[in-house]
């Protein structure tokens, strides 16, 4: 693979998954590194200082290991379009779904894919114990945009529900509230739309929240998954229709339950997913015969960008116009445009600034 000339690692962020995006980011820059490319290592802030950061930086290709929001959610992708920058993982518009466990539900009932019963909480003053009526015990739950189990709890009762739906809106302004299945957890990892294998976490302490995600020894993994051939087909199966519905590419995780019986349910998919030495997709890339460099080159390798190619002037032909009026414009150049590929247009900082007011 003929190697970029500078590949920013765009890591950090502000979200609760900061630190884990930090030793996702650096596992990454250190492995591109080792295998001869010239990395950039940017941590960003938020808000305009992302902006502001990704405009400074010269980079011709963007590897995000960024978790949670403004890295995960489509925001730094839509401006890495904006700037012309090919990056890793989904496209603006899948990188959101996915992370809006919502409208990915949503998504998965629309395409039948199977998902655990759910109701949402938009409302921090709501009577919760009103809105949950006859829906029954145990729940897990969720903040609604967040990741790595990031506010996740188990409620059995409606005063563990009330706890639980506090502190999950300290995280978010909408919780889901989703019915506990008693099965087995299972993750499939995807990359580039081929499966490449399937690991079960067992958490010791039966739920599988932030603790038991980053904390060595605190969960089993078993892989391959403890399920016969053809369940396993099955639930692969069921993964790869969870990451078409949202039209996810790139390195992908479906996070999915399968029960004692013959049900299995989609949990979400994440666009992004961890690269720490506890991480899931290095375990399954690893089993399926990946180093963590080859990991991380064949994810540099699906660096692209997802929207429209970028336009190019024709330097030959140009039209003088007058643009006169409510934009306050005059003598106004308007060139022809046509589509090319491999051409990189550049966006000025003051541009961005300006056009996002």
């Amino acid at each position: 693979m003929k190697k970029a000339k500078r590949i920013a690692v765009l890591m950090g962020g502000t979200s609760a998954e900061r630190e884990i995006s930090l030793k996702s980011g650096e596992a990454v820059a250190d492995a591109l590194e080792a295998s001869g490319h010239h990395v950039l290592r940017v941590d960003l802030g938020s808000g305009k200082d992302v902006l502001a950061a990704l405009c400074k930086v010269e980079m011709d290709t963007a590897v995000l290991a960024l978790h949670g929001r403004l890295g995960e959610d489509g925001c730094v992708q839509g401006l890495l379009e904006v700037l012309g920058v090919p990056y890793t993982g989904s496209s603006v518009l899948s990188s959101a779904l996915a992370m809006d466990k919502v409208k990915a539900k949503e998504l998965f009932r629309l395409h039948n894919i199977p998902t655990p019963p759910y109701y949402v909480v938009s409302d921090a003053t709501s009577d919760v114990r009103e809105i949950h009526g006859s829906f029954g015990f145990p729940v897990i739950v969720k903040p609604r945009r967040e990741g790595s189990s990031v506010g996740v709890a188990k409620a059995t009762s409606i005063e563990e529900l009330e706890v639980a739906v506090r502190a999950a809106f300290e995280h978010d302004s909408s919780v889901l509230i989703e019915r506990f299945v008693e099965a087995r957890e299972i993750a499939v990892a995807i990359l580039d739309g081929k499966v490449l294998g399937a690991i079960e976490i067992a958490p010791k302490k039966g739920i599988y929240d932030f603790e038991a995600k980053y904390t060595p020894g605190m969960t089993e993994y078993f892989l391959p998954a403890r399920i016969s051939s053809a369940r396993l087909r099955g639930v692969t199966h069921l993964a790869e229709r969870a990451v078409e519905a949202l039209e996810a590419t790139g390195a992908v995780r479906v996070d999915l339950l399968v029960t004692e019986g013959q049900n299995e349910y989609v949990l979400e998919v994440n666009t992004l997913p961890g690269m720490t030495e506890t991480s899931l997709l290095p375990k399954i890339a690893a089993a399926a015969g990946f180093t963590f460099t080859d990991l991380c080159e064949a994810i540099l390798a699906g660096a692209t960008l997802h929207a429209q190619p970028p336009l190019r002037s024709k330097p030959h032909q140009a039209t003088e116009i007058q643009a006169d009026g409510e934009f306050g414009l005059s003598d106004a150049t308007v060139h022809e445009f046509e589509l090319e590929d491999d051409f990189r247009y550049e966006v000025t900082e003051a541009d961005l600034i300006s056009a996002v007011g």
